[in-house]
């Protein structure tokens, strides 16, 4: 590591008091370098122990503090000050402009009106007083008024005279950012607001309602008793209705109000600064199931829009199963799966264009799956589940027994639905009586939207490990003959992905192929020629991206593809759509290419038993090995992967569901895998991107997104990677990697990246100390491999300069300054290097450390004359800066190093003109 500036004094370093320091600080404030003067003193602080003295020094940091616009420091700060002496005029004053700027104007008046009764004269104080007296009264006055004003955009919104849009627009905004404040929306609650907001939402004008909706939004935010107010006053009906109107903007923000309202209903952010709180409200769970009761009905609603039905999907999968596994409520999922279950198959096995089906976009069916996927991995037991089987069964007999053709067609689109989403319960209906022999009959059907129905049944049915034998032996025949004499693409692509499908049983194993060699090259080259037609519709190309993501598992078919730059560039570009039911057959091409799925390595041992005992033993294809996957990867970044994968995270579809989110990070693992790629990826927004993926979702994609993260911290500077307040997020990912179930690489990597962090503000040490990363740090540096005992102490040699953690190398009983004067002394050149700097770090910054150093062991003077006489000049230097800060920290220090040879040895050095 360069050493750190802090440790390195100009000159020779005299015996400096805190008066000295002070001095110092005043000057540098006098010439407007408030951050030096600000150390300066701080600085003093740690040296000084007499009440008055440190006063003052806390009044001029405060001085340092309002300058640099810090003012809840420079309140602080005035604070202690004014506890030592009550009438500190000067402290009192700067408590008074920081409380100003903090928006306490009552308390600022106070300590003005202090300042002025101890010195009644003084024009400053009496010009400040009158000052923010007239500027309380403006605040007054504008509370007043709001009132008013918001009557004022109610007229003006309601008025059928007024046709001024402009004026219309601006009083909706004005209305919105009012309600976005606390005391902006009591004020528009109190005033008749919610009656109001009801008239103008029954206008049926899409403008009027927005505002009418956003402004809702404010007044329920994190409001549990205002919430339920407005809930009762509205009316869940209503709230449904505008949920399911035509109007996709609106029909959006009814569903963000709605999911607002959920939030406040169940955690409630407690805002009731009435502090009646817990009597205004007993029991939201009534609410709760009153809203999602008409939710489900919506979905079955034949009047509601295809965007509102979507949108009740979307709510609910956010709403009702539980955010963790630790919750042991999962009530709010029984009642849904009794209410409604049959309310969202209604959805999953609409058959589009068929007379009577319900309006459907197409991710409808996707979202459905979803919904389902989540109800029943949130059920806790076997009668639950057995619960949740019965139901899908009755469902899918329903219209299975006792209908025409068209019920059989809903039937089977129900077990579609089924199998991409729970497909345990989808294998249980996929065996009742004649559901597959209806499948394998309608896959011949003369009528395209029945067998396109059949076709997508057998291809999800093939994916699934208990049919594919049966489809295997019954439906491999059937799906060629379709897509050698069928005349529909629409037909042709699909049963082309079920050939792909059962064609890829043997994944990446080279020795495991279904069909005859140069088959699936030819599939694959009509997948991509489907895929760049762009006279195709999307909904039909997305099966051509099915298709590959099986296809690709032959790294034949993958090194076609990444030089295919059309047919890539056509993926990503479906893959930005508003199709997002393609997300998770793009992320799983991405991973076939990139090869970043897991590899097992075999035991070599394992391998000559299984062929002595005649088994079957995987085989890599030539084409998958490092140069090759490394080649592909550079493709993939040329073609633009990062901005669409980029797109993808982005979606807040329930297609992009944890799974995918995974493949998503092992994708960017892989893009970053090599140091000169890793700009080109933040370039085109890879690191804005891993922040969410790395917060959310499975463990193993949320570990992957944080070790990309931490090699693109490693190699690139953090703060353009990661502008602004967005390298803040970037610690808690990082610290994830330090926990003990992490692999020893990862471990490496989030430590180096910590390190780099570490050394660039105060800001990011305490967001680092925040997330309890220290203990960890420290538990590392007792690592037995020396990479990784290595990477803690640069981390822990950039954390020093903390002052929490300064303060840690002095507790009692604690071997921390111990280990690092002990590893100053080792034979790893590199670790001495990151040991003796945090020494030079921390005798600096934390002089009584100096004191304690002699006292860890007795080795520490021939550990301190190792490191000036070693050949290297790094170590000498760290070396020399810690005698020195010794010398003058303390003189019985001084004394005992005088008496050892160190006197000679420095003055060996200080003739090395080599070394300036």
């Amino acid at each position: 590591l360069p050493f750190p500036g802090p440790c390195v004094p100009a000159g020779a370093r005299r015996q400096v008091t805190a008066t000295q320091l002070r001095e110092r600080g005043n000057a540098l404030f006098q010439a407007g370098d408030h951050a030096a003067a600000l150390a300066a003193y701080t600085q003093a602080l740690s040296l000084c122990d007499a009440g008055p003295e440190r006063a003052v020094l806390h009044r001029n940091r405060a001085a340092c503090y309002l300058k640099l616009e810090d003012y809840t420091k420079a309140e602080a700060d005035a604070s202690k000050a004014i506890e030592a002496d009550g009438r500190d005029m000067k402290a009192l004053f700067r408590r008074s402009q920081a409380l100003q700027k903090l928006g306490r104007l009552d308390q600022a008046v106070s300590d003005l009106q202090r300042c002025v009764s101890l010195e009644p004269k003084n024009k400053a104080f009496q010009e400040a007083l009158r000052a923010l007296g007239s500027s309380m009264h403006e605040k007054m006055k504008t509370m007043s008024c709001t009132d008013s004003k918001v009557q004022q955009m109610f007229q003006i919104l309601l008025d059928p005279e007024e046709k001024d849009a402009d004026k219309k627009q601006k009083a909706a905004q004005n209305l919105i950012v009012l309600a976005r404040e606390e005391a902006g929306a009591e004020k528009i609650f109190q005033s008749d607001g919610v009656r109001l907001l009801m008239q103008l939402l029954d206008t049926a004008k899409a403008d009027l309602m927005l505002a009418a909706l956003r402004t809702l939004v404010g007044l329920c935010s994190g409001h549990r008793s205002r919430t339920m107010a407005i809930l009762a006053e509205l009316g869940a009906p209503r709230l449904s209705a505008v949920l399911g109107v035509d109007h996709e903007q609106v029909s959006l923000a009814a569903c963000n109000l709605l999911h607002v309202m959920f939030d406040s209903l169940k955690e409630g952010l407690q805002k009731d600064f009435r502090g009646k709180e817990d009597a205004v409200v007993l029991d939201p769970s009534k609410d709760l199931k009153l809203l999602i009761k008409h939710l489900l009905e919506l979905l079955a609603l034949e009047g509601a829009s295809a965007h509102g039905r979507d949108n009740a999907l979307n709510l609910l999968i956010k709403v009702v199963p539980r955010k963790s596994p630790k919750e042991t409520n999962n009530s709010m999922s029984l009642w849904v799966i009794d209410q409604g279950l049959k309310k969202i198959l209604e959805v999953g096995s609409t058959v589009c264009g068929a007379p009577g089906s319900l309006p459907v976009t197409e991710n409808s069916r996707m979202s459905a799956s979803v919904l389902l996927s989540k109800l029943y991995d949130d059920l806790k037991c076997d009668a639950e589940r057995e619960n949740f089987h019965h139901l899908c069964e009755d469902y899918v007999r329903s219209w299975f027994e006792g209908h025409e053709l068209a019920g059989k067609l809903r039937a089977i689109q129900a077990v579609s639905c089924l199998l991409q989403g729970p497909s345990d319960a989808g294998n249980r209906v996929l065996e009742l009586e004649g559901i597959m022999d209806s499948v394998l009959s309608l896959c011949a059907s003369v009528c395209e939207a029945h067998q396109l129905v059949a076709v997508e049944a057998l291809i999800h049915a093939a994916d699934k490990a208990k049919r594919a034998s049966f489809i295997t032996a019954n439906g491999v025949s059937l799906l060629k003959e379709i897509y050698k004499h069928s005349e529909r693409d629409s037909i042709r692509i699909r049963a082309l992905v079920g050939l792909c499908k059962l064609g890829s049983a043997g994944g990446t194993d080279f020795s495991m192929k279904q069909f005859a060699e140069g088959s699936t090259m030819k599939l694959a080259k009509q997948c991509r020629k489907w895929l760049c037609n762009e006279t195709i519709d999307a909904g039909t190309r997305r099966w051509a991206v099915e298709g590959l993501a099986y296809l690709t598992f032959d790294a034949d078919v993958k090194e076609e593809f990444v030089e295919d730059k059309a047919a890539m560039q056509a993926m990503f570009h479906l893959a930005k759509s508003e199709d997002r039911s393609v997300l998770y057959a793009v992320a799983s091409t991405l991973v076939n290419c990139t090869n970043s799925y897991d590899h097992e390595e075999p035991d070599p041992q394992m391998l000559e038993l299984a062929k002595y005992a005649k088994q079957h033993i995987p085989e890599q294809h030539p084409k998958d090995k490092p140069d090759f996957v490394k080649r592909r990867v550079r493709k993939l970044l040329t073609a633009g992967v990062v901005s669409a994968l980029a797109c993808m995270v982005k979606s807040e579809n329930p297609a992009l569901t944890n799974s995918c989110r995974e493949l998503i990070s092992r994708v960017f693992l892989a893009l970053v895998e090599e140091a000169e790629d890793r700009g080109s990826v933040v370039a085109q927004g890879g690191g804005k991107a891993l922040i969410p993926l790395s917060l959310e979702g499975t463990e193993v994609g949320q570990t992957k997104a944080a070790q990309a993260l931490a090699k693109i911290t490693i190699t690139s500077n953090p703060e353009m990677a990661f502008p602004g307040e967005r390298i803040y997020e970037v610690v808690r990912p990082l610290v994830s990697l330090l926990h003990l179930q992490r692999t020893g690489l990862e471990n490496f990597e989030g430590l180096m990246a910590l390190t780099n962090l570490a050394g660039i503000s105060e800001r990011l040490r305490q967001k680092i100390l925040k997330e309890k990363a220290v203990p960890m740090i420290e538990g590392y540096m007792f690592e037995e491999h020396e990479l990784i005992r290595l990477a803690a102490t640069e981390c822990m040699c950039n954390m020093a300069m903390s002052k929490e953690v300064q303060e840690l190398f002095l507790a009692e009983g604690s071997d921390r300054l111990k280990l690092m004067v002990l590893y100053s002394g080792e034979e790893d050149e590199k670790l001495r290097r990151a040991a003796s700097g945090t020494l030079a770090m921390l005798t600096a910054l934390h002089p009584p450390i100096c004191k304690r150093i002699p006292q860890v062991t007795v080795h520490w003077l021939e550990i301190l004359q190792a490191l000036l006489l070693s050949p290297s000049a790094e170590l000498q230097h760290r070396g020399a800066v810690v005698v020195m800060n010794m010398m003058a920290a303390e003189r019985e220090v001084a004394e005992q190093l005088i008496a050892s040879e160190m006197l000679e040895i420095l003055s060996v050095l200080a003739k090395d003109k080599d070394k300036p």
